[in-house]
């Protein structure tokens, strides 16, 4: 069994005053497990073995400055995501905006008053948590993304083109850089309804059957159901993608037959970003169309199949999504 000691978040302070140190200890050292250093280069070394979840690291010291310290971890991928929080006498406006400029998230003076240092570790390791359950939540919807295309004839690079495909319509559209980002990483997950559909059917080298077919237009919704209804705005969003990109602009998709903007733009995107991959990549089936006769087929579709406003804005932005075309190749 665990002991306390062993589950308490992890906290490195760094000051080369043992008074410094006995104070932090004080106020911290019944609530983190606390490490202690005297100096920069001992700080590096004990990152690099003990892994904490912050670091409390003093300014003025011998050696390497506090500065230098926090330049190193941020510039070494082992420790950039490790929060730090200068603690120093340095009070000048200067000293702390150059704080915040090598990459700390906090800037605190001595004195230090026992309630701020309190609250503000607190709230800073709850948000290295709520990181941590943002990149496990991501990595779980990639991998079902994944999942998917082990049940169709696409490849896994497949679902990267065509995700960033979506992220850059997005940003085009006038979406946020966050709302982009989440729309990439919940557009992997718009086949994964296919999981629920039989081999026989998304294996099947012919043309499907009207009544295969019919099977195969539920797999928009069994991935809602696989999503289900969750917390999380990005399970939230690989919903709605899952549901909707299939839909068409003048009403004649599935599976709820909706038109226009009845369409989530998300969906719509979605749409756009997977058929340009579909037809420009080689499959089984199929050989992969040229990028000039791509285009000229979703430009065809402009009102049908597509949202005009982003069939235009598709082609503004193709020398981007050819890029991304060139960087993820099928092997």
């Amino acid at each position: 069994m665990l002991s306390n000691q062993n589950t308490m978040q992890k906290i490195l302070v760094v000051d080369d005053e043992p008074a410094n140190l006995r104070v932090l200890k004080k106020i911290l050292g019944e609530l983190y497990r606390l490490t202690f250093a005297k100096s920069g280069e001992e700080a590096l070394r004990l990152v690099a073995r003990e892994q904490p979840d912050l670091i409390l690291l003093d300014v003025m010291m011998p050696g390497m400055t506090g500065f230098e310290v926090c330049q190193a971890l941020k510039s070494n991928p082992l420790s950039k995501r490790i929060p730090v929080m200068f603690v120093t006498a340095l009070n000048d406006e200067v000293d702390e905006a150059k704080g915040f400029e090598v990459g700390a998230v906090d800037y605190i003076t001595k004195p230090v008053s026992p309630a701020v240092v309190k609250a503000r570790v607190r709230t800073h390791l709850s948000l290295v948590q709520a990181d941590e359950l943002r990149r496990t939540r991501l990595q779980v919807i990639q991998r079902l993304g994944r999942a998917s295309e082990y049940k169709d004839n696409e490849t896994g690079t497949h679902v990267l083109r065509m995700s960033h495909f979506s992220q850059v319509l997005a940003l085009a559209y006038g979406l946020s850089a966050n709302a982009a980002d989440d729309l990439l990483h919940a557009a992997p997950m718009h086949d994964i309804g296919k999981i629920g559909i039989p081999d026989s059917i998304m294996l099947k080298p012919a043309k499907l059957t009207d009544e295969e077919f019919a099977i195969m237009k539920t797999h928009p919704e069994i991935g809602a159901e696989i999503l289900g209804d969750s917390d999380s705005d990005l399970i939230e969003l690989a919903k709605i993608v899952s549901l909707t990109h299939h839909e068409k602009w003048d009403g004649s998709g599935y599976p709820k037959g909706l038109k226009a903007e009845e369409i989530p733009l998300e969906g719509r995107i979605v749409a756009i970003a997977d058929v340009f991959d579909a037809l420009t990549s080689k499959r089984p089936y199929k050989e992969a169309w040229p990028v000039a006769k791509a285009v000229e087929f979703i430009y065809s579709q402009s009102g049908k199949h597509f949202d005009p406003a982003l069939v235009i804005l598709f082609e503004k932005c193709l020398p981007q999504l050819i890029e991304i075309k060139d960087r993820w190749q099928d092997e």
